[in-house]
């Protein structure tokens, strides 16, 4: 008699949680975006501008991961919005196109940076889980 095991609940699997919860940071960047009617062809020109924060790794990864995780954490935006009041309407929109871009970051699997390599993220390595050997 051969026994078979039931495979792993996937939506339990953290990593693709993850990745759930990148994708849902998109849409509602995207949304809020759209709600406050700013131009769209600022956010296509701003939408990858937080890889900028890419360029600490000319330094060295443990730099360039201190910098890019800086700019790739939802901290970031959400200070800018915060800022809103002051500066009104641009505010909202770039911290809505910095969420957005995270979330699509998030979503293909590309998480915060770890010191050891730009490949190596709180996802595991370039968001596949990391193999307990």
């Amino acid at each position: 008699m051969t026994t078979t095991t039931r495979p792993a609940f996937r939506l339990a699997d953290p990593v693709l949680l993850q990745r759930l919860e990148g994708l849902a940071a998109l849409g509602l960047g995207i949304a809020a975006y759209a709600w406050l009617g700013q131009s769209w062809l600022v956010f296509a020109l701003l939408f990858l501008a937080p890889d900028i924060f890419m360029l600490g790794y000319l330094r060295s990864r443990r730099l360039g991961a201190l910098v890019y995780n800086l700019g790739h954490t939802y901290a970031a935006p959400a200070l800018l919005a915060l800022t809103g009041p002051v500066l009104d309407p641009p505010a909202y929109g770039l911290a809505a196109i910095w969420t957005a871009h995270i979330g699509f970051d998030r979503a293909l699997g590309f998480g915060l940076k770890l010191g050891t390599g730009f490949g190596d993220t709180h996802l595991g390595a370039h968001g596949k889980a990391r193999s307990a050997s």
